[in-house]
Order: structure tokens, then C-alpha cells, then sequence
């Protein structure tokens, strides 16, 4: 499994950057088996203008409900250890968004995921959009979610 770490917007105006940690997160948790829940966590990386670098994907909890059609994070853990990265970097690493996996070769997010989303934007304090990523079996989808209105869908850049 390899997913490609760069990615932009199609106006190349916005480019983000996946860690090889971050990667590394994803490919532990797709749902290679008919058997394995969905798994999710927290973006957290650092902002460069429109630009940003996705340091870290946070791992599923012991609080998080796991199944096989569903992810819902639970704010335990996840919160403290973007906080605790947040403290340490002095403010440089931050939330940037939410990943989860899909049990399909190319993902594509559900209704029930852009609800989700919508709502998460809106909270943010910095009024940046929300980055979604989902995992598939094969290929990430990545969008940038704005509090209101369609998000713009990244592509990989080789």
C-alpha cells in the first residue's frame, strides 16, 4: 500500500503535505478484510499560508466506536494529545482536520460524513477550513471543508 504524500487543489493555490508518519497511520488502519471496523483520528500539522504539513494522524482510543460502517470519535485522548503537541510546538502544531477509513477500494464520503464536517468547520476558532481525508482500500479522498458551501476535493501531485 502506498499513498502519495503531496496534494493540491486543482488551481494549485493550496498544497498540503502528508508526513511519512502520517501515511503510515493510514496504511495501518485500511480495512483490508471484510472483517475490520472503520478506525479515524485527528490531522495535526503546522499552516504555511494556504499551505500546510500534516505531521501526525492521531490512532483510534479505546473510547472511539469502531464498526464496521461507522466511525465516531470520542474527544478522550485525541484532545489531549493535540493539545499536549499544541503546548510543546508553541503553537505552531495544531488541529487541522479528521481522518477515518472506508471499507472501499476508492472512498468517497458519506452524507452522514459532509454533516459531520459542516459542523466541525463551523466550530473551528481560526475559520480555516476543515481538512477531511478518507482512507480507501487503494486511494485517499482529501477535501478542504469550509464552515458553509462546497469544499474544494485535492488531488495527488506527483
Amino acid at each position: 500500500m502506498q499513498f502519495l504524500s503531496s496534494w493540491a487543489t486543482n488551481d494549485r493555490r493550496t498544497l498540503l503535505h502528508f508526513s511519512k508518519a502520517t501515511l503510515a497511520t493510514f496504511c495501518q488502519h485500511v480495512q483490508a478484510s471484510d472483517t475490520e471496523c472503520e478506525a479515524g483520528g485527528l490531522l495535526l500539522g503546522s499552516v504555511h499560508g494556504a499551505h500546510m504539513l500534516i505531521e501526525q494522524a492521531t490512532i483510534p482510543t479505546a473510547w472511539d466506536k469502531r464498526f464496521r460502517y461507522l466511525f465516531e470519535r470520542m474527544p478522550f485522548g485525541h484532545e489531549a494529545i493535540a493539545l499536549s503537541r499544541w503546548t510543546a510546538s508553541q503553537g505552531t502544531v495544531r488541529y487541522l482536520g479528521e481522518w477515518h477509513t472506508h471499507p472501499e477500494d476508492h472512498p468517497h464520503p458519506s452524507g452522514l460524513d459532509r454533516s459531520e464536517w459542516n459542523c466541525l468547520s463551523a466550530k473551528r476558532r481560526d475559520k480555516r477550513p476543515m481538512l477531511a481525508v478518507v482512507v480507501g482500500r487503494k486511494s485517499l479522498y482529501v477535501e478542504l471543508v469550509p464552515s458553509s458551501g462546497c469544499g474544494s476535493v485535492l488531488t495527488p501531485v506527483e
